[in-house]
């Protein structure tokens, strides 16, 4: 074990020293370029933006429903329960939304998946594949998730997602 502990420790500096010699990246003190990689998020403002805009879109359409965003690490980044909405209904969205995560689909797929009995997993991964959230792909990179408690839910985060991110991200692909 201490033998590969070593082996390990001399492979990462061989690996730091070779990528500062041949100039992929700026200077002694930054890491190789392979060991790093530039990521895109959700922003707090990004997140409330979200919610407003979901929110203002249940108003037209008579609803009342709860929300929940995510950032790509499954972290809330804003939650909303509009006035007279269950009590779970945010636990919902929430739930909602981390299955849109891991699954990187709009839960109505996963939830076909299950009922069709093409993917059990989400049953007993702890997941929640009900309609109702959607992730956010950017540049091909998901970004985050939108779950909401309702059953236009996807709906709701898909008007969302149009408005806040005017047609530069999206909720499908793969």
């Amino acid at each position: 074990m201490r033998l590969l502990a070593s082996f390990l420790i001399v492979g990462v500096f061989a690996g730091t020293a070779s990528a500062q010699s041949d100039g992929r990246r700026g200077g002694p003190s930054s890491p190789p370029a392979t060991m790093t990689r530039q990521i895109t998020i959700v922003s707090s403002a990004g997140a409330r933006a979200l919610a407003d805009a979901c929110t203002s879109w249940a108003e037209k359409n008579k609803l009342v429903l709860a929300m929940a965003i995510i950032d790509w690490g499954g972290n809330v980044l804003e939650s909303h329960a509009m006035e007279g909405a269950a009590a779970n209904a945010i636990e919902t969205a929430l739930l909602k939304a981390r299955s849109a995560l891991r699954w990187r689909r709009p839960t109505s797929e996963t939830n076909k998946l299950v009922k069709s009995g093409e993917n059990l997993a989400p049953t007993f991964m702890n997941d929640f594949p009900q309609p109702g959230a959607l992730p956010i792909i950017l540049d091909g990179q998901v970004i985050g998730a939108m779950g909401v408690s309702s059953g236009d839910g996807e709906k709701c985060a898909g008007a969302a997602i149009e408005a806040v991110f005017k047609g530069q991200a999206t909720f499908v692909g793969r």
